[in-house]
Formats: C-alpha cells, sequence, structure tokens
C-alpha cells in the first residue's frame, strides 16, 4: 500500500494565505516521513499485546518527538543553522511602560531585530479574536496584566542570545515611568445557574437553566462586582426570574429553623502553574522567496492555532503577509489545558516574519514559562447549605463564586460555568442558587487546566459536606448516600445524565475498605505517640467533554493486512495513540502498523465546511446549513476536558467499522463460499476477531491478511475517512455504501474501493445533536472516590500520607494500564495542590519573571504513598459500553479526601489551600 503521509494536506483560504496542516515528523534523512509515526506489530512493541502503549519505545529511547527537540537541521529542505528569539514581558502593570533599555547588551549581543507594538501596527497584523488585548503592550500605556509581553528580541547565534538571556533576567532593563494603578477592565463573565425542583423527583422542575437558558445580571453597573439583584435597573427579564427565585432560596437558608442545619462558609483555592515537563516552545522559517511560512510546533489545538497564525497575518502588508503557511505539529510534553488556546504561537510566527530566510526558535526556559504560562484561576467561593436534621438530607444550596482570570479572557467564562455546574458535585439538591464572575486582574492569565474549575468547587463542597456529615452527626459515607443523585436523577443545569452513574457502587466500595473500618483503631493507637492521625474520604463526579467536540480519523488496510491510522487529536501524555490502535483493533483484528496523531491535513476527500458558532447557534441556523451534505458545525476541536478515549477514538472507530462491515466482512463471506442471500450473511455482528482470526461458529478462522487480500482482490472497502460531531450526544446519519444504507454517529464519510482513491459518500440524511443541548451543563461525567489516611508530626506538622485508595470508573478501558497511569498522576497532582503548590497572585508572583522550582514545590516521590496507593477501576457495566473521560476526575477527590484527613487527625477545619507544613505547625503549637 502507497500511504499518503506525504500527502496530509488540507488546503484552505485564510486573508488569501493558502494554509496546510500536518503532524511533524521525527528527525532523519530519507526515512524522515516514514519514521514519524508511531510503530505498530512490524518493530517490538509491547502495544502488540495490550500492555503498552505504541510510541513507548520512541519516547524512553529518546527519539525527536517533541517541539522543544527540534532545530533547523533536523528538518528536510530547511535552512541548516537556527537563529534565537526572545519574548520581553512586563514585570510591572502599575506604572506606564516606556521602553527597552538595552545598553547592557554591547557588541555581539546586540539583537538583530527588536519587535515592539509599534511594529506589529506598521506591517497591520491583526489578533485574533479569542487573544483580543494588545500583543505587546505599546510604549506610553500601562501593561494589562503582570507579563504581557513588551517585545521579541532576535538572534541569529545562540551564543549571543544565550549570554543576552542571562543578562536581562532581572528584567530591570524594561523601564517603566509613573505609577497608574492596575488597568481597569471588564469582567470576563457573570453567570447565575438556579434550579427549583417539582415536588417530587419524577414531576418537572420548576425552574431550570435547561428550560429557561442560561442567564446574566445586567452589566452596566458600575461597580467591580457584578450587581446580582433583580432590583437593579439593567436588570433583563430572563434574569430577573432566575433572581427572584434564587434569592427566595437564599432567603430560606437565612431563616432561622431548629429543624435544619445552616451552615455557612468561605473558601478560597490559589493560583498554580501547569508544570508541564516541558515548556512552550516553537521553531518557524519564513522562506521570502517563495512567500512560505513554516512552524513547528506543540500545542492541544492544532487546526485553531494554524487558523490563528493565519488570521494574524491574513492582511498584513507586504513582505509580512505569507502566501502559504504550513504548520506542522510534534508531540506535546504535557498540556493539562496550559497549550489549549496558547497565545505562544503568535509570537513564533512573528519571530520568523521580522527575520525572514533564517529559521528561528522560540523556547521558554522555566523562569519564562512561569512568567507567561497559563495558570489555574484561584477561586473565592462562599457556600451556604441546609440540611433536614431528620432525614439527612441536602435540602437547599447557595453559593457565590468569584475567579480571578488574570490579564487575558483565554477560557475564564468557561471555566466559572464549568465550576458553577459543578458545585453540588455528586449531590442531589432540590433548591440551588450559584452566582458566578470571572474578573479581570492584573495577574497572569488563568486558563483551562485539568479539573476546570471542578477542582476548586468540588474541593469546597467536600469538605463542606465533611463537616456537614460530623456535625449531624452522621457516618461520612452514609450522609453521601443518603444524597447521592439518582441515575435519573436531574443535575442542577435540570438535565439527567445519558452515561451510567455509579456513585453508590462506589461509595459502597470506599466504606468497605480496610482503611475506613480501621480509622478508628489507627487513630487509637497513633495517640499512644507523638503523630496524629486522621483519615479523609471525597467522592465527585467530573463532566468530560465541551459541548462541541469533533472527531476526525482516517483508517487504512492494505493487500497484506497492514493497518494505518491517523486523527487529529494529539499526544500529550494521554497515550491517545495507543488507545486509537486497541479501539480500531477491536474491529478490524490486529495492532496498528503506523498511527499518525495531531493530524488536521489528510481528510481532504471529506471537504468539509463549516460556519457559525457550534456553542451559540440557533436551530434554524443549524437546520439551513444541514441541508449541505458538507456541512458540520465544527470541523476539528482541541485535545482538551478528557476527551482523548471518548471523542479524539470515535471517529477512527467508525471508519474501521466500515472497512469491517463493507470490505473484510464481504471478503469473509467470499472466502466461506457464502451466499448474499444465505441468513449467515446477514450476522457480521455476531463474528468475533479471536487472536488475529476472524471466528464465526461453525466456520473456518481466517487471517487478517487473508481478508485483506481478498477485499482488495474484489474491490471492496479497504479505507474509510469519517467525521463525527458531539453536543453532548453524537451526531447521527445514514449513508448509501455499496448499495446498502449505513447508519452511524457519524456526519461525514469517504470509502476507498481496493487500492483506489477516496471517494465522498453524501450522506443521504443528517440529525445533528440540537442546539438546545447548549444549556445544558454537563451529559457526561465519570465518578471517583478516594480515602486517605494521614500521620502529622505533633512537633513538626510534617504531613505523611501513610495509605490512599481510589477508585472510579470510565467505561470502557481501551488500554487500562494507561488508564491507571493517569490516575496516579492524577494523585501525585491533586497532592501537589493539597499540601505544597501556590503562586502569590500579582507583585511579588510569577509575573515578575523570578520564579523557578526553588521556589515552587510539586510533589515528588517523598511525599506520595508510592508503595501504599491502591487504584481500583470498575469494569465497564456492559461488554459495549463506550470509553468515558477519566483524567480530569482522577485528581479532584485526592484534594478534599487530604483535608478531611487533616481535621480528622488535628480537629482543625482549614478553608484555604494549600495545607503547608508551616501552617499545619501553627495549627499544632
Amino acid at each position: 500500500m502507497q500511504l499518503s503521509r506525504r500527502e496530509l494536506v488540507k488546503w484552505m483560504s485564510a486573508g488569501g494565505i493558502a494554509l496546510s496542516m500536518s503532524r511533524l515528523g521525527l528527525a532523519g534523512q530519507a526515512g524522515f516521513a516514514d519514521r514519524e509515526t508511531l510503530p505498530g506489530r512490524h518493530t517490538w512493541n509491547p502495544a502488540v499485546n495490550g500492555a503498552g502503549r505504541v510510541d513507548g519505545v520512541a519516547k524512553v529511547t529518546g527519539a525527536k518527538l517533541y517541539a522543544s527537540d527540534f532545530r533547523a537541521a533536523d528538518l528536510p529542505g530547511w535552512p541548516a543553522n537556527t537563529s534565537h528569539a526572545l519574548l520581553v514581558r512586563a514585570p510591572d502593570a502599575t506604572h506606564v511602560f516606556i521602553g527597552l533599555d538595552l545598553a547592557r547588551l554591547t557588541g555581539a549581543l546586540k539583537p538583530s531585530v527588536v519587535v515592539t507594538a509599534a511594529d506589529l501596527e506598521r506591517i497591520n497584523s491583526r489578533v485574533p479574536e479569542f487573544y483580543t488585548g494588545d500583543l505587546f503592550c505599546p510604549a506610553g500605556k500601562t501593561p494589562l496584566y503582570l507579563g504581557q509581553p513588551v517585545a521579541l528580541l532576535l538572534f541569529e547565534q545562540f551564543d549571543a542570545f544565550d549570554r543576552a538571556r542571562l543578562a536581562l533576567r532581572d528584567g530591570t532593563f524594561v523601564k517603566f515611568g509613573e505609577e497608574t494603578g492596575p488597568v481597569a477592565a471588564p469582567n470576563y463573565g457573570a453567570y447565575r445557574f438556579t434550579r427549583v425542583a417539582g415536588a417530587t423527583p419524577d414531576t418537572p422542575d420548576v425552574y431550570s437553566p435547561i428550560l429557561a437558558g442560561w442567564v446574566s445580571p445586567g452589566r452596566l453597573q458600575n461597580s467591580a462586582l457584578p450587581v446580582w439583584s433583580p432590583l437593579a435597573k439593567e436588570t433583563r427579564p430572563d434574569y430577573g426570574k432566575a433572581a427572584i427565585l434564587g434569592d427566595k432560596i437564599r432567603a430560606e437558608l437565612d431563616a432561622s429553623d431548629p429543624s435544619r442545619l445552616l451552615l455557612d462558609r468561605e473558601f478560597e483555592t490559589q493560583s498554580v502553574d501547569p508544570m508541564f515537563l516541558e515548556p512552550e516552545c516553537g521553531l518557524a522559517w519564513f522562506d521570502s522567496g517563495s512567500g512560505k511560512l513554516e512552524l513547528v510546533l506543540g500545542v492541544q489545538s492544532p487546526y485553531e492555532a494554524a487558523e490563528s497564525i493565519a488570521h494574524l497575518l491574513g492582511e498584513a502588508r507586504a513582505p509580512f503577509k505569507p502566501k502559504r503557511i504550513n504548520a506542522q505539529f510534534a508531540y506535546v510534553g504535557g498540556g493539562f489545558g496550559g497549550r489549549d488556546h496558547t497565545p505562544f504561537i503568535l509570537y513564533v510566527a512573528l519571530a520568523a516574519m521580522f527575520l525572514p530566510g533564517r529559521p528561528v526558535r522560540l523556547a521558554h526556559d522555566r523562569y519564562q514559562q512561569f512568567q507567561g504560562g497559563i495558570k489555574r484561576h484561584p477561586i473565592k467561593m462562599r457556600s451556604r447549605i441546609g440540611v433536614d436534621r431528620a432525614s439527612g438530607k441536602i435540602v437547599a444550596f447557595a453559593a457565590d463564586h468569584v475567579l480571578d482570570g488574570g490579564g487575558l479572557a483565554n477560557f475564564s467564562p468557561n471555566v466559572a460555568t464549568v465550576a458553577a455546574t459543578a458545585a453540588i458535585g455528586i449531590y442531589d439538591v432540590p433548591k440551588v442558587d450559584v452566582t458566578t464572575v470571572a474578573l479581570h486582574t492584573r495577574g497572569v492569565t488563568a486558563g483551562s487546566m485539568r479539573g476546570y474549575g471542578t477542582l476548586q468547587t468540588m474541593t469546597a463542597l467536600e469538605v463542606l459536606v465533611d463537616e456537614v456529615a460530623r456535625a449531624l452527626p452522621l457516618d461520612p459515607i452514609e450522609f453521601r448516600r443518603r444524597n447521592a443523585l439518582r441515575p435519573e436523577g436531574r443535575t442542577m443545569t435540570g438535565n439527567p445524565y445519558s452515561v451510567s452513574v455509579r456513585t453508590t457502587e462506589i461509595l459502597d466500595k470506599l466504606e468497605a475498605h480496610p482503611i475506613w473500618q480501621r480509622r478508628k483503631l489507627e487513630k487509637a493507637y497513633a495517640q499512644q505517640g507523638g503523630t496524629l492521625v486522621g483519615t479523609g474520604v471525597a467522592c465527585v463526579t467530573k463532566d468530560y467533554g465541551t459541548g462541541a467536540d469533533c472527531s476526525l480519523g482516517r483508517v487504512e488496510i492494505d493487500p497484506e493486512g497492514r493497518i494505518a491510522i491517523f486523527c487529529d487529536h494529539v499526544e500529550m501524555g494521554n497515550g491517545i495513540g495507543t488507545a486509537l490502535a486497541n479501539r480500531v483493533g477491536a474491529y478490524l483484528g490486529g495492532v496498528a502498523d503506523e498511527v499518525a496523531v495531531a493530524q488536521v491535513g489528510g481528510f481532504d476527500a471529506l471537504a468539509l465546511v463549516t460556519s457559525g458558532d457550534p456553542y451559540t447557534m440557533d436551530q434554524k441556523s443549524q437546520d439551513a446549513a444541514a441541508r449541505n451534505p458538507r456541512w458540520v458545525p465544527s470541523i476539528s476541536s482541541a485535545t482538551s476536558a478528557s476527551i482523548g478515549a471518548h471523542v479524539g477514538t470515535h471517529a477512527a472507530a467508525e471508519a474501521a467499522r466500515v472497512i469491517f462491515r463493507f470490505g473484510l466482512w464481504p471478503a469473509a463471506l467470499d472466502l466461506w463460499r457464502i451466499a448474499p442471500s444465505d441468513p449467515r450473511a446477514g450476522e457480521w455482528e455476531k463474528a468475533r476477531w479471536t487472536n488475529g482470526q476472524l471466528v464465526l461458529s461453525g466456520l473456518t478462522p481466517l487471517s487478517l491478511p487473508a481478508l485483506a487480500a481478498r477485499a482488495h482482490a474484489r474491490n471492496f472497502a479497504t479505507g474509510a475517512i469519517a467525521h463525527g460531531f458531539s453536543r453532548w450526544a453524537w451526531s447521527r446519519a445514514r449513508f448509501p455504501v455499496f448499495g446498502q444504507q449505513w447508519t452511524a454517529d457519524i456526519d461525514a464519510l469517504a470509502v476507498r474501493r481496493g487500492g483506489g482513491t477516496f471517494e465522498r459518500i453524501d450522506r443521504a440524511s443528517v440529525k445533528f445533536p440540537p442546539t438546545d443541548n447548549n444549556r445544558i451543563g454537563t451529559v457526561y461525567t465519570s465518578m471517583c472516590g478516594t480515602l486517605v489516611r494521614v500521620e502529622i508530626a505533633r512537633a513538626t506538622g510534617a504531613l505523611r500520607i501513610a495509605k490512599a485508595y481510589s477508585v472510579f470508573e470510565c467505561g470502557q478501558a481501551l488500554v487500562p494500564e494507561v488508564v491507571l497511569g493517569q490516575a496516579q498522576g492524577g494523585f501525585a497532582m491533586g497532592v501537589g495542590y493539597a499540601l505544597l503548590e501556590t503562586l502569590p497572585p500579582y507583585e511579588g508572583g510569577p509575573g515578575n519573571g523570578q520564579w523557578n522550582l526553588g521556589q515552587y514545590l510539586v510533589a515528588r516521590g517523598s511525599d506520595l504513598p508510592l508503595r501504599d496507593l491502591e487504584i481500583e477501576m470498575l469494569q465497564p457495566l456492559t461488554p459495549d459500553e463506550p470509553p468515558k473521560g477519566m483524567a480530569e476526575v482522577v485528581m479532584i477527590p485526592i484534594v478534599p479526601a487530604l483535608l478531611n484527613a487533616i481535621f480528622d487527625a488535628t480537629g482543625h477545619r482549614f478553608q484555604s489551600l494549600p495545607v503547608t507544613q508551616s501552617t499545619l505547625k501553627g495549627v499544632l503549637a
């Protein structure tokens, strides 16, 4: 089979620029394109047995995979020498920026080019809407935020760059004038979520966001925070109803009622860095002769990155407008959300445009990553809860969240809404009112990060729930069980989950575990010495998906039975390549020989088009657009929100199903000499793969190579390309395939016969998820519960996690070992967040450019129960249960479980993070 990796080019037009995108290859000479693809069964690979990763060998043997690995000399056709760029950021956001003093850079240390805001205005560059704001702070203005870029210094030689970087590290060369105070800017979003349930669980809600739509207060008030009162003069009718009902819930929580336990608590979480192993990096080369801009990037959102760069330069004046942009995408050395829609890519492109003819590398060191990288939102939360003392049931809940979004909006509105809709966790609460606002501040930009707001609000909730249970008093697990949302129950936005809900099963596991059963014995035994012992529990849920997720997949099989897979999702430590190989292998009977990820080209045959915003379009517009058989609500989405297994593998799996049904199955019938009229010809769903052979009762097993050879010989289906779109449900369409009607959870399909080319098959009908689904807070969810036992030295406050147990469910685990690895990593991140990590938000924080790992503490092996951490993954409820996203949920309960264990040990309830050794020592003194 002639693979078409070299032809994986998708041509688009953006401001008159031809745009193509592909996955970056491993460094090599003649075999460059061949070596870039993840190896399959024809090289030693533990993934063949389902027990390893297709990228494992390449990673542990040091192959060039990541953007930071590459230099110009590694890339065929590029000039041999690499130049370097230094992005200069403002360490002050309260004084007027007046320029740079580069006098200390003398002789060879002088940069060849200095790019400032004036240069961007001169060339007529444009800022993509998502990144609205000055790419460089202009002289004479106060920086919008700490760490805002002010200039880009370009050096032709590495030695000059390296010495200059060290000479400029203290930031004092960035000059400021008079003090103005921080720049005031509108908040990024403010929302109110109110639900009043019906009289019984089975009656309709009185009010809910899914019935009435999402609402925001008027934004014309002259105040930093929104005015939530329905009496505000700017109040709109849709908001007014929610506000009136919400205020009634709050009045009920304020009322004195001896039959109810009422608690009012505040909780605060901190800013932290994603701390991915590889700081952001990119390589670019503008060939002024051909007008081509080449880029090597490592991001979570390849499609968006390429389009943003095209927009940036789409109306630039000559010679700063490229004729063509080719973006290649490398592996990502850790993402955790911090490389989803990152502005870093724009500066990589600008570096090349201002130093034409020379490849330029822009790479953060750890100081720069702390100064400019996206952070987790600090959130201040006030929560009020009312519980009926007799039944132990929650009757009402209200909360107010204030998020610090930092200097640019990024995903702050989305994080705020996800945090708010997660505020009642696993519980069924009939009356809920939650307000949330994301503020602009002068802090380093906050955006998407593992846990995505849920980590913060569910930590506050689970600590509050623990306090409620002890105050009633009631066993903490029993209290959770009494209040757990039923599988058919409604969330706080008013919709039920569409997937399995296994909260009770997880609570039962927690309750039966020895850590919980022995908690009193361990505490009593410890009291004989100088150590305090405590046991904590937490149980949470986390949505996965964004409400506008896309999946692109292409699968091919050659006459020898070799399988190749291509998809648009990104490898960032999530094992997407191995998940793809295993999910496709379930349909085609073999591990893929080649897996190519982070590809947005290579799907040309579908000829997809899109329009509008999938999050805000109305049903009429969607119905009209859907009449075009090539139209989809969105073409490609970022790898984020734990969607790798659920979304990233979906289209490839559907493509593999087409190949089996219309390629390998007809080939099997041909080899078995079964006529189309034979009833067995329709039993393709009963066939099973066993040891690489297709088996059907009473018939001779057939090998994959034999089936592939016959499929090619008979011109059956040997390749398929598919696209799917999910808005809390998959698009579904019907296609005429080989004279039959084929219905699947996709909206676009192309098929290859034998050794031919791919041909698009126009859908006969399609059903996209309704636009009203945009009102849903979440439909897809996973559950996780955690127990921890801590030991605290009374004299020093030193804390040791003695034992821990996490139990979770994730539907069908495509690669169980990778899933367990995600759970272990999530545990470590949870420990760091709860006990160690913190960044000051403003002056003195990372925006000053002086932070590194000497000040910022992350969890190390000595902080973790390496030999006493037990992870249990529940088996799927049914053999065909789809995979769920789980990489975020496994981190969340670690944090409140630790806080609850600390309370159990010390009797002190901490309401802010992190709880460090020094704070513990202060409480115990």
